[in-house]
């Protein structure tokens, strides 16, 4: 039983990849964009922070998506989680379940283990190393 969805691991490794970039792009359109939701999340200045954090989410979040240039975009956005969770999160409180840190937590070990595994069979990374 323990093995029972191993041959499923690259596949599996793509659909993080895509669901982890496409829920950060989210966070980016909602917050720079006002879409879904109105008005925009956080009520972001320009050149805030949060401004910055958008951007970032709004940027690199499709390349994540897409599977291009996964892992120095899968690292890049670790470290911009786990900035985000030690600024934003831990001065409130120790715990995450306490500051609201717990999804950028989250989010900073997702990104450092598809920076170390890769982007998977299901993106634009491994259709161009395929290409001689």
């Amino acid at each position: 039983m323990e093995n029972f969805l191993a041959p499923w691991r690259p596949q599996l490794l793509s659909i993080l990849r895509i669901m982890a970039g496409l829920l950060l792009t989210a966070h980016g359109t909602a917050k720079l964009l006002a879409f879904p939701i109105h008005p925009p999340m956080n009520n972001v200045a320009s050149g805030s922070p949060s401004w910055y954090a958008a951007f970032f989410e709004l940027i690199l979040g499709p390349l994540l998506t897409l599977g291009l240039l996964t892992r120095p975009v899968a690292f890049i956005l670790s470290g911009f989680c786990a900035a985000a969770y030690f600024y934003g999160h831990a001065p409130r409180n120790f715990y995450p379940v306490v500051n609201g840190g717990e999804l950028a937590a989250l989010y900073a070990f997702v990104f450092i283990y598809i920076a170390a595994a890769g982007a998977g069979p299901w993106s634009l990374d491994a259709i161009l190393r395929k290409k001689p």
